[in-house]
């Protein structure tokens, strides 16, 4: 993005050297999306709830609505980091436990550098998210806890 900055702020003259600013002014408008693109998805919050259901955004086009029924914890794991260079580099990964029962979400096709979906587990990659703990599994697993204790006694009324 620099480089076609610089072409399209140096003083070429004549009409001979106007494409080389087009191609500078391309350039630094798909950049400047690209890191858009990048800066929005980094915000995105990997895991949500909206009170029935789990919305796992891994990069989808939008986020996949699980049923809380089906969720059945959080673990904690380990795995590669999946960045250019770093093959041997290990992170955190967040581990979404689904029940077998749930056929139609044993697996989903999501953006291999932020997750995995496979066999009733979702891996969601420590490498793009939020620092990943065991503490953060337990609250998790906590508050997964209490929104399916509401929901059952929302049932029985």
């Amino acid at each position: 993005m620099l480089v076609a900055v610089a072409i399209l702020a140096s003083p070429f003259g004549g009409a001979a050297r106007l494409w080389l600013r087009v191609v500078g002014g391309v350039v630094a408008a798909v950049s400047a999306a690209g890191l858009l693109f990048l800066l929005w998805q980094s915000r995105q919050a990997r895991l949500a709830c909206d009170g029935r259901r789990l919305l796992v955004n891994l990069g989808t086009a939008r986020p996949v609505a699980v049923g809380l029924e089906f969720v059945e914890g959080f673990l904690l794991g380990q795995g590669p980091s999946f960045l250019p260079g770093k093959e041997q580099a290990e992170v955190a990964n967040l581990v979404v436990r689904l029940a077998e029962r749930a056929d139609e979400w044993e697996r989903v096709e999501v953006n291999r550098q932020l997750g995995s979906w496979c066999g009733h587990y979702i891996t969601i990659r420590g490498t793009w998210c939020e620092p990943l703990s065991v503490d953060l599994a337990n609250r998790l697993n906590a508050r997964l806890a209490e929104v399916k204790s509401s929901l059952t006694s929302e049932g029985a009324r």
